[in-house]
């Protein structure tokens, strides 16, 4: 049964001292060994280094909150140092691990080098042959024109006028009857407010009695907008005592 390492500290202003298997001295060099692959983290208890600074952070008359903090990162860092040595890695086999392993695998791998190499001698005597020749780059004769056959050969008078009829054919109309049409405008609303008002004897009228003549929803949508619009102008004052209450108009002219 193999004994855990002792472990001695030595309070001290730049902070402990501990002695490992190894290694003697300040707890700060010998992160920084460790961190410079100088020294294995394997051989370092990270526990019992832990243990005897909480011991010693306990008995000092004042904690240091950054050398705290720097012991702190320090271990996680030495801790996910060890797990990642400690872990088994996963490593494929190699050739080498393949070929010793099999002796059928190293003549079959011997087979394949062989084909390989008869390809290459193959390929480089290909290319060598046809090293001496070179594309041609221009067409036949006009010796040769009349072995051309005639594109127009076989399209008759009636294939041309039927593409000609599709060609120039008018394009189909397009259907509007879903699309509302346009028949009362801004200004045309704003004419008929002005006749309201002018016909009126006193300068002021409800939203409500100036929509009374609009048969459509559009009509009173166009005719709201010529209030805006000439409420723009300064022509008429709105009011509205009320969220969604009456609207009051006042001609201002």
């Amino acid at each position: 049964m193999v004994s855990e390492p002792e472990i001695d500290h030595v309070a001290g202003p730049t902070g402990f001292s501990v002695d490992v298997p190894g290694f003697t001295g300040p707890f700060r060099l010998l992160a920084d060994l460790i961190l410079e692959q100088k020294v294995d983290v394997c051989d370092v208890p990270i526990a019992s280094v832990t243990d005897t600074f909480l011991a010693y952070a306990k008995d000092a008359e004042a904690w240091s909150l950054e050398e705290a903090t720097w012991f702190l990162a320090i271990c996680a860092i030495l801790l996910e140092l060890k797990v990642a040595r400690l872990t088994p890695r996963r490593s494929d086999p190699d050739e080498e691990d393949l070929l010793g392993g099999s002796p059928d695998l190293r003549y079959a791998r011997s087979i394949e080098l062989r084909a390989f190499r008869t390809v290459a001698v193959e390929l480089a005597r290909r290319l060598e042959e046809e090293a001496g020749y070179s594309t041609r780059d221009v067409g036949p004769g006009p010796e040769f024109s009349r072995l051309y056959p005639d594109p127009m050969a076989s399209v008759s008078a009636d294939d041309l006028a039927a593409l000609a009829a599709r060609l120039l054919r008018p394009p189909p109309t397009l259907d509007l009857s879903h699309v509302t049409p346009i028949s009362y405008t801004v200004s045309d609303a704003m004419t008929a407010v002005e006749e309201r008002f002018a016909a009126s004897d006193g300068g002021q009228a409800s939203f409500r009695e100036l929509v009374a003549d609009c048969e459509d929803r559009i009509h009173v949508v166009v005719r709201f907008l010529a209030l805006l619009e000439l409420y723009r102008e300064g022509k008429v004052e709105l009011q509205q005592a009320a969220t969604f209450g009456e609207i009051d108009v006042e001609w201002k002219g």
